[in-house]
């Protein structure tokens, strides 16, 4: 074993605006696993990570549910954590950029880049919305493109042809907070000198602190000249104020990759021994890795390690980029269901199948990934269920009925043993590099060298015959022997599995430095099945369920003018006119409920049988999380009756109910008079 490590981990900080998905959880995964074989190696690796808790959108959602950010953030971070230990992701502490030590340290750098004249100010001219007072963020106007004429399109870049312009080209802006046209304002803002730290920044990128793909594209901005960097936000905002500027606050940016310092000094301030200043003190002989996604590569290998030279800390060892994921081939879709939110996943599915998944994906590299799900459902059944867990299953039965779970008290082929032994050493080594794949690609190698062993050694034939009995509890000894190194190298990707087969084995949390000693003449428990087959109809479920999920997820972003249907909020800017003929066509109906039951495989779903006078339909509610369906049976409200009728996956739903509120608990179907026939028009 090498000498002793101090090492410091983070994964970019997950915002505090909304869920979890599974395109974040490519990052945390990578992540947890490399933190975890850094652990099993016997090496000081804390993992640290925060939400990301400021910023405009933050303090408009808060502003929308009528909450404080406080409790927006406070509630988002329960719910972030929630998933995160459901994904067995181990931070050793999660925080937020909403503490004081993230006040301290983000003032504590400006004021020491200050002091060393990296700060500068002056006026700009920038949006103003005059209804809702405040200066507009460039993603909070819209507005015809200036370049291809699109229409709805951002501040700063355009989705339909892909070009980059100021909001002041966007043609017929608007705020996409009120409607309003903004207006031109003048602001005294503050800027961090990133010119200053050109030729540091240089060397530091050239010195092997990132990946070879990641250096070359910071060449070309080196190339096109470092700009000043804007680090300052009008009031109303939140987040923390800069000192001595009143109404002047840190933009979020600023503050949060400091965040990682004050995730940390949070953990040493209540660990025993822990310093602070061994990983952030120039000169430190600590390693500090951040790990992130390729499109905040500029934050991070710019902004970042200069801030933290110019105010006298260290700069990180490296910065590892990783890609985006894609599904089937394709970006997440909130339309076909394959934009999944963790909680989502976690309701139908092991998360141990995705960590493996994604490993068996992850490479060094910036490369996107792609999560096909039938590709997923084949590789986690053959290689999870079919090869490794099987090992375990084919042998200890043998072991428990005929040798009171007893293994034999040497290992039957020392050769192959060793080998697997051996193998470890370079599986060990794709950890370190970070190349997940080939790590899961070797073991599963292994794992084909063991079930062959069992296949050749036949103990079920063996059981059979008399006067066998020593060879076959060599044989499943064996095996059971072999199943503990792979159970041993695949732990930083599968550990609750890995936990289930500590258990089972009767021993304790597996390293690194203990796998070459075989179990001998060591009592394991009765064998408990560790992993069941990923059947098609779990991921339909998935996919239904995020279909439902993100109808509701759209509800909750930062626009005005808000309608709730079913329970799903509708924020979008007034859009464009229509005439009454127009609204005349939806035809509203009085609607008697004959029935109603909930949908199993729905958390959200009630059946509803509808009465329309002689006329009955079929309507499929999201408002099970407000009502019960036997309570619903009588009642009268009102459908939109001439909807095309909508195929789901628990039949077909022949119109809508009207129903309005905030959700959850509070949605509220729309009543009519007691007079009201069922059939009767709404005008």
């Amino acid at each position: 074993m090498s000498r002793t490590r101090a090492i410091l981990v983070t994964s970019a900080l997950p915002y505090a605006n909304g869920p979890i998905h599974i395109g974040h959880l490519v990052e945390y995964i990578q992540t947890d696993i490399w933190a975890r074989f850094q652990k099993m190696r016997g090496h000081r690796c804390y993992y640290v990570c925060a939400d990301d808790a400021h910023g405009t959108p933050i303090m408009l959602r808060a502003r929308q549910e009528g909450i404080s950010p406080e409790t927006l953030i406070a509630r988002v971070a329960e719910e972030h954590r929630a998933d995160f230990a459901d994904f067995r992701i181990g931070f050793d502490n999660y925080h937020s950029t909403h503490s004081p030590e993230n006040r301290y340290f983000a003032c504590l750098i400006y004021q020491r880049n200050l002091e060393k004249g990296h700060i500068a100010s002056r006026v700009i001219t920038q949006a103003y919305d005059p209804v809702e007072q405040m200066f507009l963020p460039d993603r909070f106007i819209k507005g015809e493109c200036p370049k291809c004429g699109a229409p709805d399109q951002y501040g700063d870049n355009c989705e339909a042809c892909g070009a980059s312009y100021s909001p002041a080209e966007l043609k017929n802006p608007r705020s996409a907070i009120s409607g309003a046209t903004p207006e031109q304002r003048e602001s005294q803002h503050f800027f961090f000198r990133l010119g200053d730290f050109e030729d540091m920044l240089k060397a530091w990128t050239a010195s092997g602190s990132l990946q070879r793909e990641v250096a070359n594209k910071l060449g070309e901005w080196f190339d096109a000249g470092l700009q000043e960097w804007d680090i300052s936000r009008d009031a109303p905002y939140f987040g923390f104020e800069i000192p001595d500027q009143a109404g002047k606050y840190f933009y979020v940016w600023l503050d949060a990759p400091i965040g990682y310092m004050a995730s940390f000094k949070h953990l040493c301030d209540r660990t025993e021994g822990l310093s602070f200043d061994e990983f952030w003190a120039p000169g430190s002989t600590a390693e500090v890795y951040n790990f992130i996604g390729k499109d905040i590569i500029y934050f991070h290998a710019l902004f970042w390690p200069a801030m933290l030279h110019g105010a006298d800390f260290r700069t990180p060892t490296a910065v590892f980029a990783h890609g985006f994921l894609t599904v089937d081939g394709q970006k997440m879709s909130k339309s076909r269901g394959t934009f999944i939110k963790a909680r989502t996943y976690l309701d139908h599915l092991n998360p141990e199948y995705l960590r493996y998944y994604f490993a068996a994906k992850l490479g060094p590299g910036v490369e996107d990934i792609d999560l096909n799900l039938e590709d997923f459902t084949a590789r986690v059944n053959a290689d999870l269920v079919g090869k490794l867990v099987n090992i375990a299953s084919r042998c200890a039965g043998f072991l428990s009925k005929r040798f009171d779970g007893r293994l034999s008290g040497e290992v039957a082929d020392p050769e192959l043993f060793a080998s697997f032994v051996r193998a470890g050493e370079s599986i060990a080594d794709a950890y370190e590099r970070r190349e997940l794949s080939r790590a899961a690609r070797d073991v599963m190698g292994l794992a084909d060298r063991a079930n062959q062993y069992i296949d050749e050694r036949a103990p079920w034939v063996v059981a059979k015959q008399a006067g066998r009995d020593r060879e076959l509890q060599d044989i499943c000894s064996m095996g059971l022997n072999l199943f503990r190194l792979l159970i041993g190298f695949l732990r930083p990707i599968l550990p609750g599995t890995a936990e289930a087969a500590e258990a089972f084995l009767r021993i304790p949390p597996l390293t690194w430095d203990v796998l070459p000693e075989p179990l001998v003449d060591h009592e394991i428990a009765p064998f408990k099945p560790l992993m069941t087959r990923v059947e098609p109809a779990q991921i339909a479920a998935v996919l239904e369920a995020s279909r439902e999920d993100l109808a509701s997820q759209d509800a909750r972003k930062t626009k005005p003018h808000e309608t709730r249907t079913e329970g799903h909020l509708v924020r979008e800017p007034i859009g464009e006119t229509i005439e009454l003929a127009d609204f005349a066509r939806v035809d509203l109906r009085v609607a008697r409920i004959a029935a109603a039951e909930a949908v199993d495989g729905a958390d959200k779903l009630l059946r509803l049988t509808l009465d329309l006078g002689g006329e009955t339909r079929t309507v499929f509610a999201g408002i099970r999380t407000a009502y019960r369906a036997e309570d619903l049976v009588g009642r009268s409200t009102v459908m939109v009756a001439n909807l095309a009728p909508r195929k789901m996956r628990f039949g077909i739903s022949e119109g809508m109910v009207l129903a309005a509120g905030p959700g959850g608990s509070e949605i509220y179907l729309l009543g009519v008079d007691a007079g009201a026939e069922p059939g009767m028009r709404v005008r």
